[in-house]
């Protein structure tokens, strides 16, 4: 333990002003965003999503980010997992992007809603084949006794589209979540880092440093 708590690393790549940043946060993740396309990070779009049931109880898992072209944060999974049964009942969530090669996450909160039927069909169809049959074959979240099951579901996805074309599963789809407070924090030495949040308030981004 005395090993764990003795890691640490300091923070001196970058730093981040409110007199510098885009007025909308959109614009400023934008700018971020390509900084990390440039900066070649792998996995670039993993981030954290983070749901809860209706009396509160959190959970978080990785999923990937889709697109931001629409004014929020969209990624796809099955509408039948924990994540997304939980969404349907309490639709405020969380996201966090950790770029460790800039020293930089993003902290996002806001609600969450299913994007359209045809938005779904278009990212689904754009997927690689096997992906396509990986989303019929896994009956996300719920408990199987080996995974000679998802075997055994695949082959039978397989045989089921071997005349037809795959079309996507309506179990299957889009979210987007459309954000009311998003905090940029770029890691600075000392522990000493650069906090910036933007918070809706009255449909206007309010813009404010906060303390590390």
């Amino acid at each position: 333990m005395n090993t764990i708590a003795g890691i640490r690393k300091d923070y001196i790549l970058h730093s981040l002003s409110e007199n510098d940043v885009e007025s909308n946060p959109l614009n400023q993740f934008t700018k971020w965003w390509l900084e990390a396309i440039d900066s070649k990070i792998d996995e670039v779009n993993a981030m954290t999503l983070a749901t809860a049931t209706t009396d509160g109880k959190p959970s978080a898992r990785i999923v990937l980010l889709k697109g931001i072209e629409k004014g929020g944060f969209e990624f796809y999974t099955n509408y039948e997992s924990q994540k997304g049964q939980e969404m349907a009942k309490n639709e405020n969530v969380a996201l966090v992007i950790f770029w460790k090669e800039l020293e930089r996450q993003i902290r996002i909160e806001g609600t969450v809603a299913k994007l359209s039927g045809i938005d779904s069909d278009n990212y689904f169809l754009s997927r690689p084949k096997e992906s396509q049959l990986g989303a019929w074959s896994s009956p996300q979240s719920s408990i199987i006794k080996s995974r000679d099951i998802l075997e055994e579901n695949l082959q039978q996805t397989i045989k089921k589209f071997e005349q037809i074309a795959i079309t996507r599963p309506p179990f299957w789809g889009g979210y987007m979540v459309t954000p009311n407070l998003i905090e940029f924090w770029q890691g600075r030495a000392s522990r000493l880092h650069d906090r910036i949040e933007y918070k809706l308030e009255n449909s206007n981004w309010v813009i404010n440093r906060l303390a590390p």
